[in-house]
């Protein structure tokens, strides 16, 4: 999503474009996002708690930082794979490398503002992590935006990431059909570099900053080969303003998207997800229509989600404030603009969302809690999903045309 402009006293840099002039503030849509969201924290904490409430203003925070800075990681693959643009990859580098420092001193101490000892996302790695992790890299290049990048482009005002949306609840949901086969295939223990190895968590830490350098210098070895076009740059303005109105560097939003996910950990005790609640959404609608998910293997155990309010779900509150979150963000920038949809654009929003959906159920996670919280949690799952959404990313390069999706193209001077 680019922001539009009015071509006002242009300056040109290599990160955004500074104009004079904006587009001018959706003042209602300002309101409306501002209100519902006083709206439904109020109803969160008279129906829950002011534990769900405070994770409902975290989603918020996610959902304004990610927008204003147009945070990818569907965007960071596609870019490195298809012209060797590593802006994105590095950003990724920062966050995950905040977030492991940050996470390595909460699980290590049990720090945790609530009293419930925190817990990382460490799962088992099997062919289930190998192939959902596959399919939700083809899925997110499809569907032109990852778990984090539907959420905050709907409340963006995308049109087409409403269908992904509906895809990705419809995939999550047959995923967590499926999960039992899936469930049974072979699959190495959990592993955590901290935990498992014997490292502990400062040898882990150690162990993940020396692979975040590694990754860092191919990185740099793959611009001095390549000579990628930079990224295309966002319109934003100067001064305090900028913090409403205008672009945030990538850098800074990394720190913040680090500092909020171990700011989740130690307020739920479990890292930041997105995926779990697609399936909760989708399941309860079945369950509505009379169809019996609670014998599911995926619900075993698990049963009173199903009859609970979604607003009991910590996952679907943040869902609901990244929504918001980016909404008021857009409005703000007077970027709030729903189009039309061309025929393959919406055929590959709804296959690259039921991919995503169900592959993030088989992988335990999708971009945020498999790839982002997975390895933050020194968990070797992570690192798994991190290079077969690559392999999807790279596989999905040659079926976007035939759904007139465009890739970066080398020949581009901004991509």
């Amino acid at each position: 999503m680019q922001t539009s402009i009015h071509q006002h006293s242009i300056k040109w840099n290599n990160k955004s474009t500074v104009v004079d002039q904006l587009n001018p503030v959706q003042r209602p849509l300002v309101v409306i996002g501002i209100f519902f969201s006083i709206l439904l924290f109020s109803l969160i904490v008279s129906v829950t708690s002011i534990t769900q409430g405070v994770l409902f203003i975290i989603g918020i925070a996610f959902g304004l930082t990610l927008l204003h800075a147009r945070f990818g990681f569907t965007s960071a693959f596609r870019r490195l794979l298809s012209v060797g643009n590593i802006q994105g990859l590095q950003s990724h580098i920062l966050m995950l490398a905040v977030a492991t420092t940050l996470f390595g001193i909460i699980l290590s101490t049990g720090f945790s503002f609530t009293g419930s000892g925190p817990q990382g996302y460490v799962f088992p790695v099997g062919l289930s992590v190998v192939a959902g992790s596959f399919m939700f890299g083809i899925g997110m290049q499809m569907g032109s935006g990852c778990a984090s990048g539907t959420l905050y482009t709907v409340g963006g005002g995308k049109s087409s990431m409403i269908l992904t949306l509906l895809g990705f609840i419809g995939g999550s949901v047959l995923g967590a059909y499926h999960i039992a086969f899936w469930r049974g295939l072979p699959s190495l223990p959990a592993i955590s570099l901290a935990e498992s190895t014997g490292f502990g968590y400062f040898g882990g830490w150690i162990v993940q900053m020396l692979i975040f350098a590694g990754i860092y210098g191919i990185t740099l070895k793959i611009a001095r080969k390549k000579n990628p076009p930079k990224m295309k740059p966002l319109a934003t303005t100067t001064g305090f303003k900028k913090l409403w109105r205008g672009a945030w560097p990538l850098l800074v939003a990394a720190v913040i998207l680090g500092g909020l996910n171990a700011l989740t950990l130690s307020i739920r005790g479990n890292p930041w997800g997105i995926t779990s609640a697609f399936a909760l959404w989708g399941s309860k609608f079945l369950q509505f229509l009379g169809i019996d998910v609670s014998s599911w293997t995926y619900w075993q155990g698990n049963t009173e989600a199903l009859q609970q309010t979604v607003l009991a779900d910590s996952t679907s509150v943040m869902n609901f404030g990244i929504i918001l979150g980016a909404f008021i963000a857009a409005a703000f920038q007077g970027n709030f603009n729903p189009g039309k949809i061309k025929p393959g654009i919406a055929a590959a929003s709804i296959v690259g969302g039921v991919l995503m959906g169900y592959g993030a159920r088989l992988a335990f996670g999708c971009n945020i809690g498999a790839y982002f919280g997975g390895i933050a949690s020194f968990s070797l799952h992570g690192w798994v999903w991190m290079i077969m959404a690559l392999a999807g990313t790279y596989t999905a390069l040659f079926i976007r045309p035939l759904f007139g999706l465009k890739n970066p193209s080398p020949k581009d001077s901004i991509c």
